[in-house]
């Protein structure tokens, strides 16, 4: 079974920086796709970032450059540092695994939530 749990979010004003975390049970994480989400108010769920388990990475347009996905196999972790944070920033993030006999996320985690402030 697996459980991914997200933290890092809260409250920052705009152009200022966060970093989520989460951290996946169970013994796929390293031959797994991890990827982070975000939902806001109103919207759809859309892809922010993702990396590949050989750590090739790909980015939604509204984050390149600002935001970084990085991964820890030794801890089954995954990161997003975010910085030059905006307002439309502000949403629920969702962290995801996709196995590697997946063609798309199959594990969710519980959400944290990233408000910015202009």
């Amino acid at each position: 079974q697996v459980q991914l749990v997200e933290s890092g979010g809260g409250l920052v004003q705009a152009g200022g920086s966060l970093r989520l975390s989460c951290a996946a049970s169970g013994n796929i994480f390293s031959i797994s796709t991890m990827g982070w989400y975000r939902q806001a108010p109103g919207k759809q769920r859309e892809l922010v970032a993702r990396i590949a388990r050989a750590g090739s990475t790909a980015y939604a347009d509204a984050v390149k450059g600002r935001f970084t996905i990085s991964r820890d196999n030794a801890k089954n972790t995954v990161y997003l540092q975010m910085n030059s944070l905006k307002p439309e920033d502000t949403a629920v993030y969702y962290c995801s695994l996709q196995p590697f006999y997946s063609e798309s996320p199959q594990y969710w985690g519980q959400g944290t939530q990233v408000t910015v402030s202009s």
